[in-house]
């Protein structure tokens, strides 16, 4: 068969074969095939004539079709994001206006949505409550990812995180300390060489004044007074962290505990109250190589609290719940939104500031 015949015999135009060469390179590149004389002697000829685009045609690269699928995923997004809104609003706006967004260092910009009227019962004592949403015991206590600081590499930091909520674990919501018991576990995580928080501790339990007050680090109730309901405290809060003084790894606990209490005695009935605590800490794991510590134990550099519907009397070194028509004359200063994360903790062991009343419980 000779160049330029095709299969039954006919043969082809020249330029018939300037097309047939173009198409060939540019739709079977990848398999070539040796061109005839008659094909070697055009494309000498098409390259001896610039103004016919071989050049164009070569480096010319389809344009793919965009696909539209991030479009199409979007849209079933929002579509889906409607229907929950639709289905269950309230729910939405607490998780989107009024969390504690867990990853986050930052206080929650807003202040949690009302609850319902609904009254606490022995069954559910935490209805009615912002708090019925949020997690029990240690879950509500936030430890962020732990990383290298000052003197402690990043295996060292995350046991001293753990260690911090062992404490807030120990001294706010270990059963026996809620019972009035002395935290035995609380206090040995703290410096024994720390002079004037030890000097606290060795008076509060036994005479207990505004300065030397053991509800200033834990929170206790009398079990011949108050009773806790059921076996549920219910937290919210978080750990933050950077490095202090000296290199030490400084660590911040921001804390709110809410307590469902009701009388001890049998004539109480089934009234129930909420005594909610926040509690902000700061932890000093100091490098023993430049200061006098004990391993395994923090100094204590600050410590304050929010308490509502605990008790404004003298102290007594437990939370004094008020019940009936105790409830009216008790927290005559200045109104605390107990629920609200958003605004710094007002009260702390030397501002002597008056006994908070509730807005809601």
């Amino acid at each position: 068969m000779g160049a330029g015949t095709e299969p039954d015999g006919s043969s082809r135009s020249d330029e018939e074969w300037e097309r047939f060469l173009r198409e060939s390179v540019a739709g079977a590149a990848d398999a070539p095939k040796e061109p005839s004389a008659r094909a070697r002697d055009v494309a000498k000829r098409l390259r001896a004539e610039p103004d016919r685009g071989l050049e164009g045609w070569r480096s010319y690269t389809p344009v793919r079709p965009r696909r539209r699928t991030g479009w199409y995923v979007v849209g079933l997004l929002a579509l889906l994001v409607l229907l929950v809104v639709a289905l269950v609003p309230g729910r939405v706006v607490d998780l989107f206006a009024g969390a504690d967004s867990p990853p986050s260092a930052a206080r929650p910009a807003q202040v949690p949505p009302a609850g319902s009227a609904q009254r606490p019962t022995m069954d559910e004592p935490f209805r009615g409550s912002p708090a019925a949403g949020w997690a029990s015991g240690a879950a509500g206590i936030t430890v962020p990812k732990a990383e290298a600081v000052g003197w402690m590499n990043a295996a060292e930091v995350e046991r001293a995180l753990a260690s911090s909520r062992d404490f807030l674990v120990a001294s706010g919501l270990d059963r026996g300390v809620l019972r009035g018991e002395r935290p035995e576990k609380a206090i040995a995580l703290i410096n024994p060489r720390q002079k004037d928080v030890q000097d606290l501790l060795k008076t509060a339990f036994r005479t207990p004044s505004e300065k030397n007050d053991p509800l200033l680090l834990f929170s206790r109730f009398q079990p011949s007074r108050t009773h806790l309901v059921g076996d549920v405290v219910k937290t919210r809060g978080r750990l933050t962290y950077r490095e202090g003084e000296r290199g030490a790894l400084q660590v911040t606990a921001d804390v709110t505990f809410v307590y469902p209490v009701t009388r001890a005695d049998a004539d109480g009935g089934d009234e129930i109250v909420r005594t909610i605590v926040r509690r902000e800490l700061v932890l000093s794991w100091d490098d023993p190589d430049k200061v006098v510590t004990e391993p395994g134990t923090f100094s204590i550099v600050s410590y304050k609290y929010d308490m509502t519907n605990g008790g404004c009397g003298a102290p007594t070194g437990y939370f004094t719940p008020p019940f009936g028509t105790d409830r009216r004359a008790d927290g005559a200063g200045t109104e605390i939104d107990p629920y609200d994360r958003s605004a710094p903790v007002g009260r702390s062991e030397s501002s002597g500031d008056e006994c908070g009343r509730a807005t809601r419980s």
